[in-house]
């Protein structure tokens, strides 16, 4: 009796992917794996797009339950769309970020879901924030997220150069995609990467036999 109880008790929400961005010389790439799985024992979607659009040149990537992160992203869309039209021009990335953030805070309770949100603007250019489980904002060059990055932590460390080309930086965030999807379980699929430059936006898609192998498997 005591082992079918234990059983039958809710499983934890999954938060299997691995997420990340980086800020090359002029643009930002922002990119994720696209396995979706259910209490990481089940795969249900093998090319779920993870990188989001919510504004022209701001995209964020989302982690953590994708009901919640879907909700939230759509929300976002709303307000970033209605802001952009009282403001007469595009929103800011922090603009966005923050409205992410504000989402995530007074939901805290309900919500189980963390974001990457990367783009450029006029004012600052290329940019990468962070909007963590909670609601937590911060601002940085380089960020990984999801179960995936624990395993690439000092392949960023050792890698990232803030002055990369986009080519370099193409390169280094496909890397750590591929070493992450190799030892991590629950990410996988394909690799989409977005580059955003002042010029515009670039769609990139990795194929999973395209991705780079660094052992045997």
């Amino acid at each position: 009796m005591e082992k079918h109880c234990m059983d039958s008790q809710v499983k934890g929400v999954s938060t299997g992917t691995t997420i990340l961005a980086a800020i090359f010389d002029g643009g930002v790439v922002i990119g994720s794996d696209s396995r979706a799985s259910i209490g990481g024992e089940y795969v249900s979607s093998k090319t779920i797009n993870k990188v989001i659009q919510v504004h022209d040149r701001i995209f964020c990537c989302m982690a953590g339950s994708l009901a919640d992160a879907q909700a939230v992203t759509k929300a976002a869309k709303f307000h970033l769309s209605f802001h952009s039209v009282q403001m007469e021009s595009p929103p800011l990335v922090i603009a966005a970020a923050s409205v992410l953030k504000e989402l995530c805070y007074k939901n805290k309770e309900e919500l189980q879901a963390g974001f990457i949100t990367a783009g450029w603007d006029m004012k600052k250019g290329p940019q990468v924030y962070v909007v963590a489980l909670g609601g937590m904002l911060v601002r940085q060059p380089v960020t990984i997220g999801g179960s995936g990055s624990t395993f690439i932590y000092g392949y960023v460390d050792a890698k990232y150069k803030p002055s990369m080309t986009k080519e370099e930086c193409l390169q280094f965030a496909t890397n750590a995609l591929a070493l992450a999807m190799g030892r991590d379980n629950v990410s996988g699929g394909v690799a989409n990467l977005v580059v955003i430059t002042e010029t515009g936006v670039e769609h990139v898609v990795v194929p999973g036999d395209k991705l780079p192998r660094f052992h045997d498997e």
